[in-house]
């Protein structure tokens, strides 16, 4: 993929996983100053990664300290391959250590938006303010920098937060570039990459689309596919993608588990078979609530719904293909993005925060081949990429709405009387937003209904023993971070006062402020 393999071809650049949450941000910042990027592992050795021929190797950041045992590590003879080398944060210290800095715990961290002082703009930070605001995540701070490099920034508790060695082409930040709450960190990371590195802007996303066809071509060669289509942008631009490459022998499959939002099982429909070869609706309430009876905990919720969807595609397969596809690979094609990856514990190192349907929540006995052309995206190049295929705007833009539906929108055991009450509250908090005109400013609007809590109320001047709601309007760019949403006052009283006025059931309307993190975008 490199420069070095013929001109036709695009540079790559490897990021090298060290466990950080946003290793795939930072490969996705890269796509987006137009070169090819791929993650690769930290324990990849590094004559298997020079292998690849990279125009240039970044180094990710990590929970690790650089000093303490056992930690990832990278081999120092990358530093002196001749590749340009960028370190960010736990990448930036291995650097400075590995090249005879210092790094140290000052005993004093730094968290979330830190001012920084440009102290010599150098090639890395040319034209950037000499005072703005960046993200950073650390404990240790390097107290000196390598010989030969130039220090190029400062903070109050961080002596080198920046530095360069143009000659060598190794430049790294302390901070978080790949952050939408970092300040021209887009503008840093492509000064190395253009400037530094000299990589060439030639990536776009047709390249991502034609990759992918090109490889579900060869993995799925004549077999048939079903598609689990929910109806959101991921599963639609999956299926797009596959039907591209294997044409009719994709059947997109739509399950009706019961938890869908009113309306949403007919538009669906309406919308799908205008774009769609084949679609077959499965009706599948009683199956998928049933299975939910007495649950509470919402962990066991996901692996339930996973476990439900992975059966009745097993079905809809057997139902479709029949005796045509017996003894044959049977293909799953899922809308599965990198943030489900991630937040299930797919990740280097990553944590699992809650378990997604689709990935951690599998049943072990899958019979499914995956295939999954979204897995290293995120929802913004989802969206690119079903322009690039052409899908119409409504599917494109349609705000994210989760598999399981609203059954992780209920706190509590999901029941037929419940969802019908959080079905009423949603079509208005959906009703009230779109007659303001905000849809599109909103990444996701998720109404919760707090299904085990009562609360006292007064209506008719009668008391009332109600639930209460919660509304969760948050704007995002990837799902990664996500803040709620400055709604104005005026809407948000028109959407209170139509659901405790409508909705009997409910008795209280409440906001959350909370972004991501600490919290996720939905509640379970």
């Amino acid at each position: 993929m490199s420069r070095a393999t013929g001109e036709a071809e695009h540079d790559l650049v490897l990021v090298v996983d060290f466990g950080a949450q946003y290793a795939q941000l930072i490969a996705r910042r890269v796509r987006e100053a137009r070169v090819y990027s791929e993650i690769v592992p930290h324990t990849m050795p590094i004559a298997e990664m020079l292998e690849r021929r990279p125009a240039a190797i970044i180094l990710s950041g990590g929970p690790s300290s650089v000093y303490a045992e056992g930690v990832p590590a990278i081999d120092t003879e990358v530093f002196s391959a001749g590749v340009p080398v960028f370190g960010i944060c736990y990448g930036f210290q291995l650097m400075a250590q590995g090249l005879g800095g210092a790094v140290s715990p000052t005993g004093a961290r730094e968290y979330g938006r830190t001012p920084v002082k440009v102290d010599r703009a150098g090639t890395l930070l040319a034209d950037l303010p000499a005072d703005h605001t960046v993200w950073m995540s650390h404990g240790d701070s390097v107290i000196a920098g390598p010989p030969g490099f130039d220090v190029l920034a400062s903070t109050r508790v961080t002596p080198v937060a920046a530095f360069e060695e143009t000659g060598r082409r190794l430049a790294g930040v302390q901070w978080h570039p790949e952050v939408l709450h970092t300040e021209h960190g887009q503008q840093v990371l492509e000064h190395f990459l253009h400037q530094i590195a000299g990589c060439r802007p030639t990536w776009t996303m047709v390249n991502i689309v034609d990759e992918q066809v090109a490889r579900i071509s060869e993995q799925i060669a004549d077999g048939r596919a079903i598609c689990a289509l929910s109806g959101g942008v991921d599963s639609a631009v999956a299926a797009a993608i596959v039907q591209r490459a294997i044409g009719d022998r994709l059947t997109c499959v739509y399950v009706d588990h019961g938890m869908m939002r009113s309306g949403e099982t007919e538009q669906v429909r309406r919308d799908f078979e205008a774009v769609f070869d084949k679609l077959d609706v499965v009706e599948a309430a009683d199956q998928f609530l049933g299975a939910l009876e007495g649950i509470h905990d919402p962990e066991e919720k996901r692996k339930i719904i996973g476990r439900e969807f992975i059966r009745t595609f097993e079905a809809a397969e057997a139902r479709v293909f029949g005796d045509a596809a017996a003894g044959d690979t049977a293909y799953l094609v899922q809308g599965t993005l990198y943030p489900d990856v991630v937040e299930s514990g797919g990740g280097a190192g990553a944590s699992n925060i809650k378990s997604h349907h689709n990935v951690g929540g599998l049943p072990d006995d899958l019979r499914f081949e995956l295939v999954e052309p979204l897995r290293t995206l995120f929802k913004d190049e989802v969206r690119m990429v079903g322009e690039q295929l052409g899908l119409p705007p409504t599917m494109v833009w349609r705000q994210p709405f989760p598999g399981p539906g609203l059954g992780i929108r209920i706190i509590g055991e999901v029941t037929r009387a419940r969802l019908d009450i959080l079905r009423a509250a949603d079509l208005i908090a959906r009703e009230e937003l779109t007659s303001a005109g905000l849809d599109r400013d909103i990444w996701q609007f998720p109404v919760v209904l707090l299904a085990d809590v009562r609360s006292v109320g007064v209506q008719g001047d009668e008391r009332t023993y109600g639930h209460p709601v919660v509304l969760r309007p948050v704007t995002s760019e990837d799902a990664m971070t996500a803040d709620w949403a400055r709604l104005p006052f005026d809407l948000l009283e028109r959407i209170s006062t139509r659901i405790t006025n409508e909705v009997a059931e409910i008795n209280r309307v409440t906001l959350d402020l909370t972004s991501k993190p600490p919290g996720t975008i939905e509640w379970e």
